[in-house]
């Protein structure tokens, strides 16, 4: 599973890009970070553990590792898996727009409200062949009005500071605005949702 949700991240250290990841891990996941070492010759790696007294969430995780980052941030969560046609080359797409729009998505499309109440829920529009989020929220109580659901989130640098609002409760989604990269399917195996 690892290494499926990590196949668009070697795609961008394939593309020549720079490319550094950075691992927050709390004690249990040992093992994690000793397989993540296979990794080493073809992205830099952060490891950096998670105090679960500190910040015990996913947006604790996040505001751990962003003094880790440079340049433009990508939230690859180890457990989503993006899949579909050209689905390992759909983060350096991501990356690529943030250049532009500042943030961005890999996307998919879905209307089970079950699933959607689990993931990062997006209402996705289309508007002159370029796909946008116009609402974003974590895990909606009520998700009649989302029709999609984020695996990766891409972000410039200057925003990067925000990315922990992408999935903490109750904060502004800073998403709405975002380009949208729709992939086939995402499998979220935390969950079993996608």
């Amino acid at each position: 599973m690892l290494d499926r949700s990590l196949e668009a991240v070697v795609e961008l250290a394939k593309s020549g890009l720079n490319v550094r990841v950075v691992v927050v891990f709390g004690t249990h996941k040992m093992d994690t970070v000793s397989y993540l070492v296979r990794y080493g010759e073809i992205f830099q790696m952060v490891f950096v553990h998670q105090d679960q007294s500190f910040e015990p969430d996913l947006d604790g995780a996040i505001r751990i590792a962003l003094p880790m980052t440079r340049g433009p941030v990508a939230l690859v969560l180890p457990d989503i898996v993006v899949s579909g046609a050209d689905s390992a080359g759909s983060l350096l797409a991501a990356v690529r727009h943030t250049g532009v729009a500042g943030w961005s998505v890999v996307a998919a499309e879905e209307r089970d409200p079950d699933t959607l109440r689990q993931m990062g829920a997006l209402t996705v529009v289309e508007r002159d062949g370029i796909a946008r989020v116009e609402a974003a929220t974590d895990k909606p109580a009520d998700p009649s009005a989302f029709n999609a659901f984020w695996g990766m989130v891409a972000v410039a640098e200057e925003e990067a500071h925000r990315l922990p609002e992408v999935v903490s409760k109750g904060a502004d989604s800073p998403l709405p605005g975002a380009v949208a990269l729709m992939v086939e399917r995402i499998v979220n195996y935390n969950t079993a949702a996608g």
